[in-house]
């Protein structure tokens, strides 16, 4: 059986039993006038513990035509900082990741510094600095991350002659200390709408000046929106809702992990950008969707489970319950929308995000001095076992009397429950470390044979702003796998008492530490030796 609908150039298809369900939630979501609701911003959708913040969170339903409103601004920047050919995005929500995929999918060029490896910020710094547009991007003060990066880039153009001001633009919410300070300052400030939640950001400014700064036309990106917004209101032909519906209703029936991937959709990375939206909405109250982004249908970890609803991106596939297609603009809405749906289904708010709150504020224990003004001592321990280039740190009662690396791997796999998942997180240069991404179909291979669950990937520090509000919030089954590595040459931080390196690895610990006060299990691998301790645990895992 295969329900499919069509609107605005978006189509969603659902095929198998996912149709029952989602026929079953349409009708209930139809009769109760979401359609419409939504569409009006009604913040009571979630429920009465919601409603204050979902009041202050809905205005990304009509960003389609109010974002219109920077089509002038950003061709007055444009023109400014033409010849700057080099644009650098410092920024640690969804709206910076959907920055991205809006730039790769249009070919253009961005760097995007939602880290603070200094081997990845050095190497953004020395890149074209003298042909370099910075853009900081935060709702209010702007996260520690950010604000870091910003310090060290103010540094480096005073130290090669340039005035920041000519050079560094501002994106943050109307009357925020960000504005105050850049204002100040004398950088090029803009305001984003301050009633959207951070992963909803995609078609703000927040979104919508880093890419046409690097050349996209963000007129075409609202275009294919609006196209689509009409149909979001009706309770018929709404590819939205079904969307939402298949999404929820799964969930609430046990398959709570959405496998996703590509298949000739022609958005290139939006499915990460998808897994921050869907894990941060509604992974909380120990309730939630946990996104599983694969490389490919053919990837180790896309088979079936009892568990588990799959989904790719662009034609539709044989035994694959969902699929979806569209323009990029329209996309975006489209997932915005049908998760809000989504979160009303399974009963949690889709605007909070708790947990990323407290991993912020854990970092921050871990770096205050003992003493004002004093750098921080970020200490370690003592690794439970040393195999080569790589130390491993955690529990006995984890790691069950491992001798070796591959022992070890083997202790944090068996400790995937039942239902469960294992989350890996690489605390690393993402362009130089690039090869800990291929550990991913690695372990989600050995986690399919040993456990029948999922396994994930993703890079510090934007899993603290994103899928880490899933592992803390959501169900609490999950095993984590943290990885970090040594540093060559730390960068300090301008104005503050430590350099990114004690930053990074306080971030590191502060999310450990907020896992295992969970019970969860979990496991750090310390690399000495970054690449080499890569192609040890590539080798570790059979790759």
């Amino acid at each position: 059986m295969t329900l499919r609908v069509t609107a605005g150039g978006v189509s969603v298809t659902v095929q198998g039993d996912a149709v029952h369900e989602a026929e079953d939630a349409l009708g209930r979501l139809a009769a109760d006038g979401v359609p419409a609701a939504l569409m009006a911003k009604n913040a009571s959708l979630w429920g009465p513990g919601a409603a204050e913040e979902a009041a202050r969170r809905l205005g990304w339903v009509d960003l389609p035509e109010t974002s219109r409103r920077l089509l002038p601004r950003l061709a007055e920047l444009t023109a400014r900082f033409a010849g700057l050919d080099h644009v650098v995005l410092a920024g640690m929500d969804g709206s910076s990741r959907a920055a991205e995929v809006i730039t790769r999918t249009h070919g253009a060029e961005l760097t995007v510094l939602d880290t603070v490896d200094p081997h990845q910020v050095r190497r953004a710094v020395a890149d074209r600095l003298d042909r370099t547009v910075f853009v900081v991007s935060g709702k209010s003060c702007g996260t520690i991350e950010t604000d870091s990066n910003r310090r060290i880039f103010e540094r480096a153009f005073r130290a090669a002659g340039i005035d920041p001001a000519e050079r560094i633009v501002v994106v943050t919410d109307p009357g925020s200390p960000l504005e105050t300070s850049a204002a100040e300052a004398g950088y090029a400030v803009v305001s984003a709408d301050p009633d959207v939640a951070g992963c909803y950001g995609a078609l703000t400014a927040f979104g919508l000046v880093p890419s046409a700064l690097c050349g996209v036309d963000v007129r075409r990106l609202l275009d294919e929106a609006s196209a689509l917004a009409p149909a979001l209101g009706l309770p018929y032909d709404n590819p939205g809702l079904v969307l939402g519906a298949a999404l929820g209703t799964a969930a609430a029936r046990g398959h709570d992990k959405l496998l996703v991937t590509d298949n000739g959709s022609g958005l290139a990375g939006f499915a990460d950008w998808a897994e921050q939206l869907i894990a941060e909405s509604t992974g909380k109250d120990g309730n939630g969707i946990l996104p599983v982004v694969l490389d490919g249908m053919a990837t180790p970890g896309f088979g079936f489970a009892d568990d588990v609803r799959r989904l790719v991106l662009g034609e539709h596939a044989e035994d694959v319950g969902l699929a979806v297609s569209g323009p990029l603009g329209a996309q975006i809405l489209l997932w915005e929308y049908a998760t809000a749906v989504a979160c009303r289904i399974i009963g949690v708010n889709p605007f909070d995000r708790p947990c990323v709150q407290e991993s912020a504020e854990d970092a921050a224990v871990l770096l205050r001095g003992s003493e004002e003004s004093c750098a921080p001592t970020v200490i370690a321990g003592e690794p439970a076992l040393v195999d080569g280039h790589v130390e491993v740190h955690g529990d006995e009662d984890v790691l069950t009397g491992a001798k070796n690396l591959p022992g070890a791997l083997e202790a944090v796999i068996s400790a995937v429950p039942g239902g469960g998942y294992l989350a890996a997180t690489a605390y690393l240069d993402r362009i130089g470390d690039a090869a800990a991404a291929g550990l991913r179909p690695l372990l989600a291979q050995r986690v399919a044979e040993a456990r029948n669950a999922p396994a994930t990937f993703g890079w510090g520090s934007r899993v603290l702003h994103s899928t880490g509000q899933f592992h803390k919030g959501g169900p609490q089954v999950g095993a984590f796998l943290q990885i970090t590595g040594r540093v060559t040459g730390d960068l300090d931080v301008p104005g503050r008492p430590y350099g990114l390196a004690a930053l990074q690895l306080a971030q590191a610990f502060g999310d450990l530490r907020a896992l295992r006060s969970r019970g969860r299990p979990a496991v750090r691998l310390h690399l000495r030796d970054r690449a080499a301790g890569l192609a040890q645990l590539e080798t570790a895992l059979g790759g």
